[in-house]
């Protein structure tokens, strides 16, 4: 026993096709240098028709018990965090739970906190298992963003990918990388900034045979969230360093939200942080919301990036408007 939340192992996946800024070009009026220039993304995965929210997490969470050397049966808990769940009900937690065979899982909850879903989940994996110390928690971030794009809307359209990553969270031993601490905050006020279903909701319902309109798909004042995006990760993770008496200097790897990689940036001047040890691959998958930072972690983790020894920090901004930090040590 750690006496921390441990994290027993890591999966991500994304899906193969690939919709690269040449493409954007011919279906919105865009370019590869206008997206390249304002965004650092040149690609993103698409899922195919019929792969639904639950169907990346079920590869994902595959990946990451083979890493943990656990079974689906051993799973107690699942956290799924998303804004493209596949239905309104079942969640896509309990498709996934379903998927998987996990006929121990005694709870399977969607978390909806946009892009800092999975953040919250992993916090609130951390008070589950000291509920319950035996407890073996599946943590999901998994979107289908393209579902809700308006690809007429070239502000948005060119930003979203889709993609999964989990994380098994557990019990475990002083070897394994262990949740040190985690801290979230959020602001209702502000949720107007970065709205998804205006109409189709129950607020304002859809009626048998009406069309589809705009306020369906995401739309975003991004001049106005990127200040706050900035602001809201920086002052959050240095907060949590100082409450472990730690600086940015004491952290190995950063992997913020790969939303833009302008904010990625604009977050490494304020913090003071050098970005050479920022994990990166926005460039590649471009915002997929509740999976970026999981996505990236355990890309980062498969990939060698994180060795034993580290210090890592995540953060993540999304709608609500919401936002978080995690600082993990390997």
């Amino acid at each position: 026993m750690s006496g921390q939340p441990n994290i027993l192992g890591l999966g991500y996946y994304v899906p193969d096709s690939v919709l690269t800024n040449p493409d954007l070009e011919e279906m919105v009026e865009t370019s590869d240098e206008w997206i390249t220039t304002r965004t650092g993304i040149k690609e993103r995965r698409i899922a195919a028709e019929g792969q639904g929210c639950s169907d990346l997490a079920f590869h994902a969470s595959r990946r990451a018990l083979k890493d943990a050397g656990c079974d689906a049966g051993d799973v107690t808990h699942i956290l799924l965090a998303t804004f493209t769940p596949d239905y309104c009900t079942p969640t896509s937690s309990c498709v996934l739970q379903g998927q998987l065979g996990a006929t121990r899982c005694q709870m399977a909850a969607d978390v909806g906190a946009g892009c800092s879903g999975f953040i919250y989940s992993l916090d609130l994996a951390r008070g589950l298992l000291a509920i319950d110390p035996g407890a073996v928690i599946l943590v999901v971030g998994s979107e289908v963003c393209t579902a809700r794009l308006n690809f007429s809307d070239r502000n948005t359209c060119v930003l979203f990918g889709d993609g999964a990553g989990a994380a098994v969270i557990g019990d475990g031993s002083e070897a394994d990388p262990c949740v040190v601490d985690a801290l979230q905050h959020s602001d209702g006020t502000l949720g107007h900034l970065l709205p998804v279903g205006q109409e189709g909701g129950s607020a304002s319902p859809y009626h048998l045979g009406q069309a589809v309109s705009e306020d369906f798909f995401i739309q975003m004042k991004g001049r106005e969230l990127f200040r706050h995006a900035v602001r809201g990760m920086a002052d959050l993770s240095t907060k949590l360093l100082h409450r472990n008496g730690l600086s940015t200097a004491d952290v190995d790897l950063f992997i913020p939200h790969q939303a833009n990689l302008r904010i990625i940036e604009a977050l490494a001047k304020k913090l003071e942080y050098p970005m050479q040890n920022i994990y990166v691959n926005v460039d590649r998958y471009g915002n997929t919301s509740a999976a970026s930072v999981i996505l990236a972690l355990s890309e980062a983790y498969v990939g060698g990036r994180i060795t034993s020894g580290d210090r890592v920090m995540l953060t993540a901004f999304g709608a609500g408007l919401t936002w978080g930090s995690a600082l993990l040590q390997f």
